[in-house]
């Protein structure tokens, strides 16, 4: 059973099993993850309102099979499994339950990697998007793979909203998508700002450069803060990179790790840029592209274009920019501020998100644009790279 054919999510405490205690911890929400770049493996995360015995039970059928128990202690919970592939292309999924005091959630299916095409869905500024924008036509598109651009939430401070029930509440707005699709979400300034930013820099930071909070949460490939994530079987890379509001390095309004030449950052992607291994390269950011490829002397363009293209969150509008035949994505599920790249080729001021669509082999990528609607208002196919 695919998740798209199952009924539409109920709060998880409602979905226990009738032998339930209110003595036993009662797990509130449910999502998944990678914490390493191998996808045949698994995270499931999920709370409980108090600490106690859990696991997730997994397998093949809605029979499952298999369990694996969560550390003891604490109530947020982060259990690998194998994962496995779609080795046939005919769509077979894992299947798994939380349980926690010897009550289950209902069975959830989640789809591996495998079929004719891999479909990944790229978001952005999602902690800024109205609170009635459907997500319908991404949940239509049956993906494989949530990414983002980073801004998954407003800030780390909004009154009932602070620190980690920021994310609490962004798994809260789309439950059934965040239990039945892997999410592998990037750094924007707003996922690590614990105070007001104000009109100049304060004494205190603004933001938690380390993001540790975001990183406690969503249990990503190390260290979290970039990361590498690839699908061989499509021949497909992501790279993730902690970049936005670079302008304000060095004052107390930085967010970001250090960029420059030199440092951890760009030495760590000038290694993955360079690697040959996979034809389809993916770049995920949150700055504005046309500042990032003039750093460090047009380095950072140059490191782009070892790859295949890049997507950032960097303002509230959808784009396509090329330079030398490369492309450069921009999207928001938001609207609001715009900022046209000198070298843009589509641009449509209206919220919107990406659509990957790789086929078996990754010998090429097609980018749709698409509103919330559904509709492509831009579509682009590319070739991969000579390896």
């Amino acid at each position: 059973m695919h998740a798209a054919g199952m009924k539409k999510l109920l709060p998880l405490a409602l979905l226990l099993c009738p032998a339930f205690s209110s003595l036993h911890a009662e797990v509130l929400r449910v999502w998944l993850t990678h914490r390493s770049e191998d996808p045949s493996r698994l995270c499931v995360n999920w709370q409980t309102d108090a600490p106690g015995e859990t696991a997730v039970h997994f397998g093949d059928t809605p029979a499952l099979g298999k369990m694996e128990r969560a550390a003891a202690g604490g109530t947020l919970h982060h259990v690998e499994v194998p994962f496995g592939e779609d080795k046939d292309g005919g769509g077979g999924g894992l299947h798994y339950a939380v349980e926690s005091g010897g009550a289950r959630t209902l069975v959830a299916a989640v789809k591996r990697y495998g079929g004719p095409e891999l479909r990944a869905a790229v978001v952005a500024d999602w902690g800024y998007a109205k609170r009635d924008h459907s997500l319908d036509a991404l949940r239509k598109d049956d993906v494989h793979l949530l990414l983002t651009a980073g801004d998954n939430v407003p800030s780390l401070h909004e009154a009932g909203r602070a620190g980690m029930k920021a994310f609490e509440a962004l798994v809260d707005s789309q439950p059934e998508l965040f239990r039945t699709t892997p999410f592998v979400p990037i750094l924007g300034n707003h996922d690590r700002e614990i105070r007001l930013r104000g009109p100049k820099p304060p004494e205190e930071p603004v933001y938690d450069v380390e993001a540790r909070t975001f990183r406690e949460f969503f249990l990503l490939p190390e260290p979290g803060w970039v990361w590498r994530f690839d699908v061989p079987r499509f021949d497909v890379r992501f790279l993730a990179l902690d970049l936005s509001h670079t302008q304000d390095q060095g004052t107390t309004w930085q967010t970001n790790h250090p960029f420059t030449e030199g440092s951890e950052q760009f030495a760590w992607y000038a290694r993955e840029s360079a690697r040959r291994d996979r034809g389809i390269v993916i770049t995920l950011q949150n700055e504005r592209n046309v500042a990032m490829r003039r750093y460090e002397k047009g380095a950072w363009g140059r490191m782009f274009q070892q790859g295949s293209a890049v997507i950032t969150g960097f303002g509230y509008f959808a784009e396509r920019a090329e330079v030398d035949g490369f492309p450069y994505f921009n999207t928001a599920l938001g609207t609001g501020d715009k900022y046209p790249d000198p070298q843009s080729k589509f641009f449509a001021s209206e919220p919107s998100y990406v659509l990957l669509r790789i086929p078996r082999g990754g010998a090429t990528f097609s980018v749709e644009l698409k509103n919330l609607a559904g509709t492509v208002l831009d579509r682009s196919e590319w070739k991969a790279r000579t390896k």
